[in-house]
């Protein structure tokens, strides 16, 4: 017999008969909403609505018509935490009081074929399936963070992005070198060294630009 985690059951218990389900779709420009009973039953029609404050208020208005439709009390709310599309969305949520929850990205995959069996994509069936994972307890909710964590992943983010660029720089400097100068791997051990550098802009009239590695 299949035995769930106390944690999901948990969750499962928190999704009672008064609940309209709601999954949303995360897009750059536009998100697409699916509302489902605690059964899994679809309600209403899918909402297109675009990532900005008319858009959110227009998903307002859609859960409240819903709500009032079918006799419900109470909202949660599930969503994929990829990217960063997703956070003003949850901010704005969050801050009329409805319980936002998260779903694993890479479990919403999977669970594409639950209904239809086929891995078919498409933003309404996502949002579906988004719905259904909450429905059946695969969600967390979002944590309470100080200022001072966010900041610092902030900070932890832009670090890894400029770790990329210079990664990226790096390889563009040793491709070139061998391409055009080959020869200075039997000078220099670091192509990125000082030395390697400024032998590359004198001999090739490198161009010097402001904060770039040649520049240093």
């Amino acid at each position: 017999m299949l035995k769930l985690k106390p944690k999901q059951n948990q969750l499962l218990e928190y999704i009672s008969i008064q609940h309209l389900v709601v999954g949303i779709d995360i897009a750059q420009q536009s998100h697409v909403a699916r509302a489902i009973n605690f059964r899994g039953i679809l309600l209403g029609t899918p909402l297109h609505f675009s990532n900005n404050d008319a858009g959110f208020s227009l998903l307002l208005q859609w859960i409240k018509d819903l709500q009032e439709t079918h006799q419900l009390n109470d909202s949660i709310i599930g969503m994929e935490p990829t990217g960063h599309c997703w956070l003003s969305l949850a901010a704005w949520l969050r801050n009329r009081s409805f319980e936002v929850a998260l779903v694993n990205p890479h479990l919403v995959k999977r669970n594409k074929e639950n209904r239809d069996n086929t891995p078919s994509k498409s933003d309404i069936k996502d949002a579906f399936v988004i719905a259904d994972m909450v429905k059946n307890g695969y969600y967390t909710f979002i944590k309470e963070t100080r200022k001072e964590f966010m900041e610092l992943r902030v900070l932890i983010v832009n670090r890894e992005t400029i770790a990329h660029h210079l990664v990226s720089v790096k390889n563009q400097i040793h491709r070139w070198v061998d391409i055009v100068f080959p020869e200075l791997r039997q000078v220099y051990k670091h192509l990125i060294g000082s030395g390697s550098l400024a032998t590359l802009r004198l001999s090739l009239r490198l161009p010097t630009f402001k904060n770039s590695p040649l520049a240093r």
